[in-house]
């Protein structure tokens, strides 16, 4: 087992030399010579752990991801089939590998109708051949959903059993693609004559960048996922995916693994000891109460019975609390003149005539703006009301835009 575990290191050790040595400049016909005499073929996890192991060692993502089309091109044609998943999820309707091929295949679709356009273009770059071209990347830029579920929901399962590569190098790619694509858009919507060369080859860009993420998502990413994840944690994503969307297609069928039961309470759907489980992820006691106190808005919360329940206790409250006025009737807790005001709003809330209400008071030196939403639970049920209160007089002095981070 021993010889096993060194040939194994020795592999990944050698590929990331080949690897380096084109970072280095050395000319992808040598190196890709090289890594043909060493290896002929080299799996998927492979690829994965010699990228991580490369950013480990301080190369940064961005570095990886300017040449990961060199690298995929080194590896097309090697990569090995031996030790493929068991399970071939790409037959499976529904499967999230099965939607997200399919998604490639209507993308390669459209590709060839932009290339088609495209030549059109070239050859007279008129305003009508333009608009015929604008209007094959505006679909195009369907393909932000495909990403954007890529980064959001397989990215993080992958990380979970420590494989961070892939997402490094790729969500850095995707954004390159979606670049491109949002610039030759913006450029033939211009129709100048000045631009024309650019937006030909700002289309050609993309157009072969997507080809080359299709092989990397189909041949390097989809492989490893399916060697780790398991079919809960596929269900997870599968179940998740209408909420981000689907890329120029829908999933073929509605799957669900055979070892997922309507009763099933997986492990991780199970708060640990001292967490509260929400929906959307799981927090201590200490770490709620710090984002509601970290919050730069104040927040007072009634029930269904107009008891006041809790206030957030961040640095600069608007309004004065004490933890006095818990228990409290609404009601009880505003002077005279305005409490009508309150019971009007919260039988309005109680009623379902109205679903929130806004107020803005001038207050000394801040602009004060006061919101207050009805809270219902799934059924439309009244369960409270939210006061939330916030000075927006450093918001209204907001001007132009900021991407940097200040010193």
């Amino acid at each position: 087992m021993s010889e096993l575990i060194d040939n194994h290191q020795v592999r990944k050790e050698k590929l990331k030399s080949i690897i380096k040595k084109l970072h280095q400049g050395v000319s992808f016909e040598e190196v890709k010579k090289e890594f043909q005499q060493e290896f002929g073929s080299v799996s998927t996890v492979e690829i994965a752990q010699m990228e991580q192991a490369l950013m480990e060692e301080g190369m940064p993502a961005e570095e990886i991801r300017r040449l990961c089309d060199v690298h995929a091109e080194v590896f097309k044609g090697s990569i090995e089939d031996v030790h493929k998943p068991t399970k071939n999820w790409d037959a499976v309707p529904g499967h999230p590998i099965h939607t997200f091929k399919l998604e490639n295949r209507e993308i390669e679709k459209v590709i060839q109708a932009v290339e088609s356009k495209l030549a059109e273009y070239e050859k007279q770059p008129t305003k009508d051949a333009g608009y015929q071209l604008l209007e094959q990347l505006n679909l195009l830029w369907d393909i932000d959903k495909h990403y954007s579920r890529k980064e959001n929901l397989l990215f993080p399962y992958i990380e979970r059993h420590g494989v961070t590569g892939p997402a490094k190098v790729m969500w850095g790619a995707d954004d390159e693609i979606r670049g491109l694509i949002k610039t030759a858009i913006k450029m033939l919507k211009q129709d100048d004559e000045g631009n024309r060369t650019e937006v030909i080859a700002t289309i050609k860009a993309a157009i072969e960048k997507i080809a080359s993420m299709i092989f990397k998502e189909e041949d390097i990413l989809f492989q490893t996922a399916s060697r780790f994840l398991s079919d809960e944690e596929w269900y997870k994503i599968a179940e998740e995916s209408d909420e981000i969307g689907y890329c120029l297609t829908a999933p073929a069928a509605k799957w669900k693994p055979a070892s997922i039961q309507d009763t099933d309470v997986t492990a991780d759907e199970q708060a640990p000891k001292g967490y509260i489980k929400f929906d959307t992820g799981i927090l201590t006691v200490q770490e709620i109460s710090a984002i509601f106190n970290h919050l730069p808005i104040d927040v007072t919360y009634i029930d269904k019975d107009d008891v006041v329940k809790y206030f957030s206790h961040g640095q600069e409250r608007i309004f004065m609390r004490t933890k006095a006025v818990i228990g409290r009737n609404v009601s009880n807790c505003h002077p005279p003149h305005s409490v009508h005001i309150v019971e009007t709003l919260v039988n309005d809330f109680k009623s379902g005539k109205k679903d929130s209400e806004d107020f803005w008071i001038p207050l000394g030196e801040m602009y004060v703006l006061i919101r207050y939403f009805a809270i219902r639970d799934e059924k439309g049920e009244y369960m409270g009301a939210l006061e939330v209160t916030q000075n927006i007089k450093p918001l209204q002095a907001i001007t132009g835009q900021k991407r940097l981070l200040a010193d």
